[in-house]
């Protein structure tokens, strides 16, 4: 794909796409329970990318007041109305699937909403992105040789690994130095020049968010007690202060390593506009534990903005008419406000 020339801020409430993740799962569910809500209509115009089927399956299983308009495209003028789901149907979803089942087919369909989202955002089309969840093993199974949403996202719109932040509303921020691999593979990830290559990338993400009052960015420590002193593991004094120190030379302000069972706690009460978290679980433990509902994930480092929400496809309790559309409304809100 061309690399996305984008404007700086379409008129008028932001243009959100959202994609419905895969139709086995949760998605198609929150995504309906989210339009229906009608919060989201108050900051922004949101556009559903998924397959009418589907759609309507949910608004019928769920008993919701929601009307359909199909839409080829987008522009700037179109208008977004609460009680009305402004769709693009691709239609490529198996027919009406079982809900709860990894399935290739349900896969290729979530890939190919993404595709979508993807080539709007290349024609400038959209202000930002909000994906439902998909299914890993789905996707596995449809052929599509990436892990997840960031992976396949970066792939489609040319950008060099992706930044991944959690945020809860303003309250805590957190950037993660690695994602999806095992905790040994994360563990000797933990290098100076990673590191400072990342302090630098948050940086700069933080400044495109426009975050008002900024505060340094804080580092978290790998080993319990930042290390001791080399007793618990020298990745702090042979990485991670080194890495803090060059970023420091550089101007940015940034403090670390700060042990992981303060960091996040010091952030909260607004010691830092972020952290930067060494692992996966590191940072995910903490903005879950704190708000699992209003946690949001949030790319960054790309052409355009990316929100979701920090929950799976929930296969368990797909198809129930229980699911719990707060986190979606979250990562709509979240990408209107950085929009």
């Amino acid at each position: 794909m061309e690399k996305p020339v984008l404007p700086e801020r379409l008129s008028g409430k932001p243009l959100i796409a959202i994609t419905i993740g895969d139709p086995a799962g949760i998605g198609p569910e929150i995504v309906c329970k989210a339009i229906a809500h009608g919060e989201i209509f108050e900051i922004c115009r949101p556009v559903v990318i998924g397959d009418r089927k589907i759609i309507q399956r949910e608004i019928y299983r769920n008993k919701l007041s929601l009307d359909i308009t199909l839409i080829e495209g987008v522009n700037e003028e179109m208008e977004s109305t609460s009680g009305n789901i402004s769709l693009i149907d691709l239609g490529n979803a198996d027919d009406l699937p079982d809900y709860g089942k990894i399935c290739g087919g349900c896969g290729r369909a979530a890939y190919e909403y993404l595709e979508k989202a993807a080539e709007l955002a290349q024609k400038g089309k959209i202000s930002a992105i909000t994906t439902a969840p998909i299914n890993k093993m789905s996707i596995k199974a449809a052929g599509v040789p990436f892990a997840g949403h960031t992976e396949i996202l970066g792939s489609l719109l040319g950008a060099r690994d992706p930044l991944t932040m959690f945020e809860i509303a303003g309250e805590l921020r957190v950037f993660f130095l690695s994602r999806h691999i095992s905790l040994m593979e994360a563990c000797r990830m933990v290098k100076r020049d990673r590191i400072f290559d990342y302090i630098v990338r948050c940086d700069a993400a933080l400044k495109q968010l426009d975050i008002e009052q900024r505060r340094p960015i804080g580092v978290a420590a790998l080993n319990p007690h930042g290390g001791e002193g080399g007793l618990f593991g020298r990745e702090e004094l042979d990485e991670i202060i080194p890495a803090v120190e060059l970023a420091r030379q550089k101007g940015i302000d940034v403090l670390g390593p700060i042990g992981a069972d303060s960091i996040f706690s010091m952030a909260r009460r607004g010691a830092f506009s972020a952290v930067l978290s060494m692992y996966h679980d590191q940072g995910h433990i903490a903005t879950k534990t704190l708000d699992f509902e209003r946690t949001v994930s949030i790319t960054l480092g790309m052409p355009i903005l990316r929100t979701s929400v920090d929950h799976g496809t929930a296969f368990d309790i797909a198809g129930r008419g229980i699911a719990d559309p707060t986190n979606l409304i979250e990562a709509v809100k979240a990408a209107a406000r950085y929009s």
